[in-house]
């Protein structure tokens, strides 16, 4: 008996271990079954299935809603590449004819290719809808395949591509007119610089004029005439802070970042600097550098950075206080320069307030002149060179900016030709040889300053021209040794005026300097790049001037050795 119900129970438990089998089979494919026609019937994407022929077998729900169809308006009837774009599909054809080598046919042909191939492929096309209206749709194709391989058919599944190409055109046209805002805003700026720059030229160029002619200028006067030029000055400062400004928030600022000596940037910063602190009674210290450092920077902007922070440190110092410069390796591969001074210290609020624009920490009120725009063109600068800037204060104690640059190895020293022009003293005897300079200006307070700054010079005749054209006709009748040429002229203009001359043998070797009120630093660049000796931005500073002058003059008469070696040989 006991074995008889032990057979039993054994045939009972794999009764029911099948049935329970049969029973999750059954809920696996129903559950299946439920996905499938989830899936078929949503609205959401897209699913057209088609035979190997390219003939849509299977069109759901979701691509009725999409494309305006019915099922039984398709089924066995038409082919995906029927409701697409056909200038596309031609199109999208002929890529994939050169793209692999081989003739593709316009049609379906051209949608299953590559899936077709085993290749992966996902397209944007054109869906043109039941009643004529047209979306973009990005369509994933994938072959269907028998137990043996081939195929039987493909699965297109799309989804409406509208809404992230409205954002596409959306942002494009953003980008656009942020571009053209941008365009527009430089050259507003570039036009606004020369427009302040050609009255101030006249204003700084007269006044030192009058500060440095005879006879002397009496000590009322001298006071007078030191206000013009301070005045002037810090004017000019202003028009540069806010254009560099402007400059580097459009995103148009160049940066030259090259291996920059560091004990040399320091040496010429200290020669500009030392002066105004000595003026105010500041003790400076600067650093030995005995080992020879070099930070990846652009030199003149590198320059420019620590003049700011010095000339800080100086103004908002105590009466006979000290600025110390200091440098200091930070690991791992960065030199840290800081500017420390004895002044009176920033309190912890107003650190927060540092590098904002227009603002003064309070300074406004006080007798020291300023824009509170310095410090915020200094933190960008630092930033676009690939460094980091701060400061570190304590009321009564004083105040440390610094920043931190990386470092690099020093320029490789590449022999080459002595290409340098050679330093040339003028006699001082009567017999003092004249050369001819000729102005290209139509300004007449330009004119005249110039006209000023020449007659301090024995050894030049000025000649002047109104405009270009006149210009390049008295280039070719007078031969002058150098030209000063401005840029904005009646007529053509001095790029173009400077061109004619180039390209003319008679008057090719002659140095010609831009003097132009155009002071952006992508119109230096311009005028350099098209072919001009030197750029020489208005107001004028006189020791720059008269330096420039020298320096063509000795290019001229280089190039008139040269030339007379050259007839020599031939002859």
């Amino acid at each position: 008996m006991l074995k008889k119900k032990s057979r039993r129970t054994a045939e009972d438990i794999v009764k029911e271990t099948r049935e329970t089998t049969d029973v999750q089979r059954r809920i696996a494919l129903l559950k299946a079954g439920a996905l499938q026609n989830a899936i078929l019937t949503s609205a959401n994407f897209s699913i057209i299935a088609t035979d190997e022929k390219g003939i849509i077998q299977l069109f759901n729900v979701g691509a009725e809603r999409m494309l305006g169809y019915t099922a039984a308006e398709v089924v066995n009837r038409i082919s995906p590449s029927d409701i697409h774009d056909p200038h596309e599909v031609t199109a999208r054809a002929q890529a994939l004819t050169g793209e692999l080598g081989t003739v593709i046919a316009p049609g379906f042909e051209a949608l299953v290719y590559k899936a077709s191939r085993g290749m992966e492929d996902i397209y944007e096309l054109t869906y043109i809808c039941k009643d004529g209206s047209r979306f973009p749709a990005i369509i994933s194709i994938t072959p269907l395949r028998d137990d043996y391989g081939s195929i039987i058919g493909y699965l297109l599944i799309g989804t409406d591509n509208s809404v992230r190409k409205r954002v596409e055109v959306e942002l494009n046209l953003a980008m656009d007119a942020a571009e053209k805002a941008n365009r527009a805003k430089s050259d507003f700026l570039s036009s606004m610089s020369h427009e302040l720059r050609t009255p101030l030229n006249a204003i700084l160029g007269f006044a030192q004029l009058v500060d440095s002619g005879l006879p002397a200028p009496t000590p009322l006067q001298k006071r007078s005439v030191d206000q013009i030029m301070k005045a002037g000055w810090y004017l000019l400062e202003l028009i540069n802070e806010i254009l560099d400004l402007s400059l580097i928030e459009s995103g148009r600022l160049t940066l030259s970042r090259e291996p920059v000596s560091l004990m040399e940037v320091l040496l010429e910063c200290r020669a500009m600097i030392e002066p105004q602190a000595d003026k105010r009674g500041i003790r400076m210290s600067f650093p030995r550098i005995d080992i020879p450092y070099y930070v990846k920077a652009d030199r003149t902007r590198v320059k420019q950075v620590l003049i700011n922070l010095l000339f800080n440190a100086i103004k908002y110092n105590r009466p006979s206080g000290a600025v110390a410069v200091e440098c200091a390796l930070c690991p791992p591969h960065a030199m840290r320069i800081s500017v420390r001074d004895t002044g009176f210290g920033l309190t912890e609020e107003q650190r927060g307030q540092l590098f904002q624009p227009f603002n003064r920490l309070g300074k406004e009120a006080s007798t020291e002149e300023g824009t509170g725009i310095g410090l915020v063109v200094t933190k960008r600068l630092v930033e676009l060179m690939g460094g980091t800037i701060g400061a570190d204060s304590a009321v009564g104690v004083g105040s440390v900016f610094w920043m931190e640059l990386p470092l690099t190895e020093a320029p490789a020293l590449a022999e080459r030709e002595m290409d340098f022009l050679p330093e040339v003293e003028l006699p001082l005897s009567e017999d003092l040889p004249v050369h001819t300079l000729l102005y290209v200006e139509d300004n007449p307070a330009n004119l005249e300053l110039v006209e000023q700054l020449v007659a301090r010079r024995r050894d030049l005749r000025l000649i002047t021209a109104a405009d270009g054209i006149i210009g390049v006709e008295f280039a070719r009748t007078y031969m002058p040794k150098i030209i000063l040429m401005d840029i904005n002229l009646p007529g053509i203009s001095g790029i173009d005026a400077m061109k004619i001359l180039h390209a003319d043998p008679l008057t090719a070797h002659i140095p010609i300097i831009a003097l132009s009120a155009n002071a952006v630093p992508r119109d230096i660049a311009r005028g350099i790049e098209a072919g001009f000796f030197d750029y020489i931005t208005k107001p004028i500073k006189v020791d720059h001037f008269m330096a420039t002058l020298d320096a063509g003059l000795a290019f001229s008469q280089l190039a008139d050795r040269d030339a007379a070696t050259t007839t020599e040989c031939t002859e």
